[in-house]
């Protein structure tokens, strides 16, 4: 079974046919078809239909692919969710998320659609955080359906809710703070929002590091050029993969001999710290089984 990788997520306008066509050849683990605010209005049709034509030819082996929808509180979004699904994506990105109610109903609504349609393999659902009153409800939305595998932590809509300007970086720890934990504590998938000046790399490699150090599962990107970069920053050393494989054999040979506590190196392991141990493997494709 594939192992979903969220190092990095490319945004692509979903009107742009030659960007749409290229998208998962970059190298980014995950690519996301946007029909919301990259799409004028006037473009929507258009881009969903291109969205329609092209999605089956893309290769998908190594690249998890989601489509943001518009808004589920405009017409735009039911439209968008009834084209996406048959596609069989792995995920939906719902954008201004605010209530687990509204994650329920759309639920339901793939529910249906995935049985109109005999898909097997069910669409998940990321929901992006990015008002206050979603920011303030993130932990019931985080827990209202097993549909929801990813929280998503968008910057610039947040800045704009708070009333604050893009410079008010300060304003937003407290709500990147709440959307993680909300994440974590429903063992989701964490996604922090993207750096938006593709010329500093320095800038790039400094903020992806930040959200590693919080615990995020990886970081948007909206250029080919950040996805090195940031998968770089969110992949296990060659030192903690070395570590991790022995801990996990360590385990096994322990819990076969009926203990699931030791000592390796004279520090203790439990299950945490196996738990870690088995997240550093998969982001390593090394499948803790064969250890």
């Amino acid at each position: 079974m594939r192992i979903k990788k969220y190092r990095s997520m490319l945004y692509v306008p979903g009107n742009n046919p030659a960007m749409v066509q290229q998208a998962t050849i970059y190298g980014a683990d995950s690519v996301l078809l946007d029909l919301e605010d990259a799409i004028a209005p006037d473009e929507k049709d258009a881009a969903r239909d291109l969205l329609r034509h092209h999605i089956p030819l893309l290769d998908r082996e190594n690249c998890v692919l989601t489509v943001r929808v518009n808004g589920l509180d405009t017409p735009l979004g039911e439209q968008d969710v009834r084209a996406m699904v048959p596609l069989q994506l792995d995920a939906i990105r719902v954008p201004k998320v605010e209530s687990a109610v509204a994650m329920q109903q759309l639920d339901a609504l793939i529910t249906e659609l995935e049985r109109e349609h005999g898909i097997t393999q069910p669409v998940e659902i990321h929901a992006m955080i990015e008002t206050a009153r979603g920011v303030m409800n993130a932990a019931d939305i985080a827990t209202s359906t097993p549909r929801i595998s990813a929280l998503t932590f968008g910057a610039q809509d947040l800045l704009a809710d708070l009333g604050l300007r893009r410079t008010d970086r300060a304003g937003l720890t407290f709500p990147r703070g709440q959307i993680l934990m909300a994440a974590k504590a429903a063992r989701l998938h964490v996604l922090d929002t993207p750096f938006i000046d593709i010329e500093d790399e320095d800038g790039l490699r400094a903020s992806a590091e930040e959200a590693k150090s919080l615990g995020f599962t990886g970081k948007a990107v909206i250029n080919p050029r950040q996805i090195d970069i940031v998968n770089q920053v969110f992949s296990p050393s060659p030192e903690e993969v070395t570590h991790a494989i022995r801990v996990v054999g360590s385990f096994n040979a322990h819990k076969a001999a009926g203990s699931g506590v030791f000592a390796l190196d004279g520090k203790m392991v439990d299950r945490p710290v196996v738990e870690q141990a088995i997240t550093v493997l998969r982001l390593a494709d090394i499948d803790p089984a064969t250890l």
